[in-house]
């Protein structure tokens, strides 16, 4: 693991999906869209969308599937004081099937149709919606596919933002890690 680093798996900032974070939800989903058809058909499909901000052009942060499914129902706000819905799933808190059941119909979550929704949907703000990369998920280009890889087990990552002189270059995905686990078996 220590002979493969970091920059030999990322994909570079420039083949991935990225927005201003004063664009719409819907140029965002265009842009994963056009990047997915420009990637090489060999590697896995971008799931995650990078925000850059408008003015540096600077990565600021990250909308993964998720957050775009969750802020299709804005009353999963009403769940969280900060905003973060916590990275283990709901069984490690010990919900029972019964107890997520009784809050999606007490609150009346994904009770329009899903056209409705999505069409609301396409006028939020990506910086409304974005995940703030936190420290443990940036990791230097140089770095060692070991350290890479613990990383994303330790904080439960999908991917990391890879640096060189502090400036973001590329994604580390864990699609990636895992295949070339599989080639090297």
């Amino acid at each position: 693991m220590k002979s493969i680093l970091v920059k030999d798996l990322m994909v570079p900032l420039s083949e991935y999906a990225t927005v201003t974070d004063d664009a719409m939800l819907s140029d965002a989903l265009d842009a994963l869209e056009s990047a997915q058809a420009e990637f090489d058909k060999s590697r896995y499909r971008h799931r995650a969308i990078l925000v850059c901000e408008k003015k540096s052009g600077k990565v600021i942060g990250k909308l993964s599937q998720l957050d775009v499914i969750r802020s299709l129902e804005p009353k999963y706000e009403l769940f969280t004081e900060d905003k973060t819905f916590p990275n283990a799933g709901t069984s490690h808190f010990g919900f029972s099937p019964k107890f997520m059941k009784d809050i999606l119909e007490q609150y009346e979550l994904w009770y329009e149709p899903i056209s409705d929704i999505c069409k609301k949907a396409q006028v939020q703000k990506v910086k409304n919606i974005m995940q703030t990369p936190s420290v443990g998920e940036f990791v230097k280009e140089d770095a060692n596919l070991g350290e890479a890889i613990h990383q994303l087990i330790m904080g439960h990552h999908q991917s990391l933002l890879v640096t060189r002189n502090g400036d973001i270059v590329g994604i580390l995905r864990l699609t990636d890690v895992f295949k070339e686990i599989c080639n090297n078996r």
